[in-house]
């Protein structure tokens, strides 16, 4: 138990940054290699390609949103559980969210297969675009199962204290991906197929990677035969913890659903290209800030689950502090060079920047608040309470986000598409606001009775 120990132990400071680097790298790591994609579908298959993929990531985000419903969720309560000394408990959750995540993939998968079209359609594919994006969904259905094992288990890697595994998973299928894409795009002449074959492949060697790390020597927990009977009261709290990043990703792929639609009729097929662009850019930006949070959560959770919440309070600062100016360089850089940022997916549409210029610009105008609202949502859900964290993760996109791009559009047309976004980000953010502070007065009265408490007691 001494890497759990260090978390109740050590400076803060080194912990989070200990924790957040490898999270940070290797999800940069993934976001480059979505950016990379893109770039490679763009101009080695065509602009309607990207237009494809970007039709298609409903259906990827609502696979991430099982995976992260899981993984988080059983990370969340795993921490909890080290934090009180039951390494038992702690086995017993990760194997019960092996086999859910067996059962939900197999259960994804052959949905996705059965109603891939009508989805498709629903998502804002043009006839022209249909064609690729079956192509290219097909194959990343059927990578459903080595996808979900290898994400769920990966955030039970970090929150068991081992988070340059977890980074190293990550690594292996970037690195394995970036090289698989231009050999079978360029190479092999596989198109979009090649894209989605070489994605779903490195997925499948970060699976194996991850299983024989709980089944080697170096894991703290083990996975164990006896353990993946599913148990009602475990998988009840995985489902609970892991409730809110679900339906942020829920929701997150309906709002895609309604860029992708509004844009159709503003942007056509260049439009729905745009967005496509434009979220792979705001993915890389954030990718440290969720990296931040990851790295935040054991530390926090294990502190909570053992009464420090002095060390919690402080891990939450630093958290809020080194995600804002992770934000702030990120608006920067957005801001003054745009058209740049654009033609490196494509420079065969002057169309492309012509709508994703100012889109982008508009799109992430309150970008330097954000990191705030990640890491304050998500702190709710590393101390277990999942309904609050649930309701500040779904203010932005279903309260204001939401009714913001049913009805923006109509007034300002492809304008209104890009203001929903800010609009919604700054009053989400003020929200949390209001609910950290409570949380921090809470938890000083907490600290306060328990040191008054200990000084009785000597």
């Amino acid at each position: 138990m001494e890497r759990t120990r260090q978390l109740g132990e050590e400076s803060v400071g080194r912990l989070l940054w200990k924790f957040s680097i490898p999270a940070i790298v290797g999800m940069m790591v993934n976001a480059l290699y979505n950016i990379v994609d893109r770039i490679f579908v763009g101009r080695g298959v065509g602009l309607l390609a990207i237009s494809a993929t970007t039709v298609a990531f409903p259906i990827m985000i609502v696979m991430l949103a099982f995976g992260l419903l899981i993984g988080i969720g059983a990370a969340v309560v795993v921490s909890i559980k080290l934090g009180q000394q039951n390494k038992a408990e702690a086995e017993h959750i990760l194997g019960n969210a092996l086999s859910l995540t067996v059962i939900v993939s197999v259960f994804l998968m052959v949905l996705g297969l059965l109603f891939q079209e009508p989805l498709l359609l629903l998502f804002g594919a043009s006839k022209e675009v249909l064609p690729l994006a079956k192509e290219f969904i097909t194959i990343i259905l059927i990578g459903t199962l080595p996808f979900g094992i290898g994400l769920a288990l990966n955030h039970i890697i970090r929150s068991e204290g081992n988070p340059r595994i977890a980074m190293l998973t990550m690594l292996i299928g970037a690195v394995l991906n970036c090289i698989l894409n231009p050999i079978f795009i360029f190479g092999l002449h596989w198109g979009i197929k090649g894209s989605a074959l070489a994605t779903v492949i490195s997925q499948l060697v970060c699976t194996i990677w991850v299983l024989a790390y709980f089944m080697g020597k170096k894991s703290l927990l083990k996975l164990k035969r006896e353990n993946l009977r599913l148990s009602g009261h475990i998988v009840q709290q995985i489902l609970a913890v892991g409730l809110s990043s679900f339906l942020l990703q829920l929701v997150s792929s309906v709002i895609m659903i309604l860029f992708n639609q509004s844009l159709r009729v503003y942007g056509g097929d260049v439009g729905i290209a745009a967005i496509g662009i434009i979220n792979s850019i705001v993915m890389l930006i954030l990718m440290p800030v969720f990296g931040i949070t990851q790295g935040a959560q054991p530390i926090i959770g294990y502190n909570y689950g053992a009464g420090n919440y002095e060390r919690v309070v402080r891990t939450l600062k630093l958290g809020i502090v080194a995600a804002t100016c992770v934000t702030l360089v990120g608006f920067v850089l957005v801001q003054a060079f745009p058209d740049q940022i654009l033609r490196v997916f494509s420079n065969q549409d002057e169309r492309l920047i012509t709508i994703g210029s100012p889109g982008i610009r508009l799109l992430l105008l309150v970008l330097p608040i954000i990191g705030f609202q990640v890491v304050g949502s998500t702190y709710f859900q590393a101390v277990g309470k999942a309904k609050l964290s649930i309701f500040l993760t779904l203010s932005r996109q279903i309260i204001f986000l939401m009714p913001l791009l049913l009805i923006l559009p109509h007034m300002f047309q492809i304008t209104g598409v890009w203001i929903s976004g800010p609009i919604s980000d700054f009053i989400s953010t003020g929200l949390t606001g209001l609910f950290i502070l409570r949380e921090l007065r809470v938890l000083r009265q907490q600290q306060g009775a328990a040191k008054l408490e200990l000084s009785e007691v000597s």
